[in-house]
């Protein structure tokens, strides 16, 4: 929980699928279209803006799969801002038990009158409609998994360990992906394991782009009476065995930030495994374009929601032609990871991005991540 998403100003560019709107130009564009849409697209769509790069994301992924997107997205925002956004642990266990009891009703087929709620229920019919119940009862096993993960990790705890921190990232991150998937439908074996990579990257960027934010002492909520106190303490997400490797104390990271003894070399080796998945994701993907064997198994493959029907080469480069823009949640990750490089692995001196539109299309255009 926790991981947010600074924000990110960047000039619009002008290409494939037409502009990429800066946030302010999404803002607008929000307003300008309200009259035009039913009021649940419109929150579920502006809340995204709290999470700039799905609203830039959003745009790649199929048009009937957008919705479902839009809804999942908010509802991962929504989740991953508890820990900030509510006094204590108890609230927050609440608030998710009701998205769980939410979430069972709107695939029961009576959505509470709430707009994330109606905007997947809109979805899921329309799924069912394409694809038969098949594929709404895998999105249903994915998002569950998804908020009993984040419902796990809402007290921000350390990592035990660097294969602990890329586990949170598979049931978060690459499984916001498989939903994504589920809601073309595409089941792929190929995809999937693509998306476990790369949704394993997504999970360990988001952990180290939250620690200036978790690190640093919470504000106070402010209720009618005055001060009701933090919403948390500081934290520190950095697997355990990483910080014991290099000698960094979690202590002298909350009182010294940046200057902290050990700190950018643990935000070294766990950058590192971030970008050993895009390296392993891209390679995966030559390989595949080229009619070649992944190069290694699939771990996930023959787990709960990962069984396949064998299908040929020429069905696999229909799949990542159909579902190259899931893919593209690689192309924020190895950016971030960029600018972290040239930071020196400094979290708390990360530059802001303003190349990511352009990115983004250099990345559908050439068809490599």
């Amino acid at each position: 929980g926790g991981h947010l998403y600074g924000p990110v100003y960047v000039s619009s560019l002008r290409g494939l699928r037409g502009s990429l709107p800066s946030p302010d130009e999404a803002s607008r564009q929000s307003q300008t279209a309200t009259s035009k849409r039913p009021v649940s697209t419109v929150r579920t769509s502006s809340s995204l803006q709290g999470d700039y790069e799905a609203f830039l994301l959003r745009q790649f992924v199929p048009p009937s799969s957008r919705d479902a997107y839009n809804a999942l997205r908010t509802l991962n925002l929504e989740l991953a801002r508890l820990p900030e956004t509510v006094s204590n642990p108890t609230i927050a266990r609440m608030r998710v038990s009701f998205w769980r009891e939410t979430v069972n009703s709107v695939f029961a087929g009576n959505p509470p009158r709430e707009p994330i709620s109606i905007l997947l229920h809109q979805a899921i019919q329309d799924l069912q409609d394409r694809a038969g119940p098949s594929s709404a009862s895998s999105l249903k096993f994915w998002l569950l998994r998804l908020i009993n993960t984040r419902e796990q990790h809402m007290e921000n705890r350390p990592f035990v360990s660097l294969n602990s921190l890329e586990d949170y990232a598979e049931n978060t991150y690459a499984t916001l992906m498989y939903m994504t998937l589920a809601s073309m439908p595409l089941r792929s074996v190929h995809m999937d394991h693509l998306a476990s990579h790369i949704g394993k990257a997504c999970g360990i960027v988001a952990t180290l782009r939250g620690i200036p934010v978790l690190a640093a002492p919470s504000q106070p909520i402010q209720g009618p009476a005055g001060s009701v106190g933090n919403t948390r303490h500081p934290a520190l997400l950095l697997p355990l065995d990483v910080m014991a490797e290099v000698g960094v104390r979690e202590e002298d990271v909350f009182r010294h930030g940046p200057n902290a003894e050990g700190l950018q070399d643990s935000v070294f080796k766990v950058a590192t495994r971030a970008n050993d998945h895009l390296i392993t994701a891209r390679e995966m993907l030559k390989n595949l374009k080229a009619g070649e064997e992944a190069g290694h198994d699939y771990e996930h493959e023959g787990e709960q929601e990962h069984v396949y029907s064998s299908g040929g080469v020429d069905a696999t480069q229909a799949d990542i032609k159909r579902g190259f823009g899931v893919l593209l949640e690689a192309v924020p990750a190895a950016d971030y990871l960029e600018r972290l490089e040239k930071a020196d692995f400094d979290p708390f001196k990360v530059k802001a991005s303003w190349k990511l539109p352009w990115r983004l299309w250099r990345a559908l255009k050439t068809q490599h991540i």
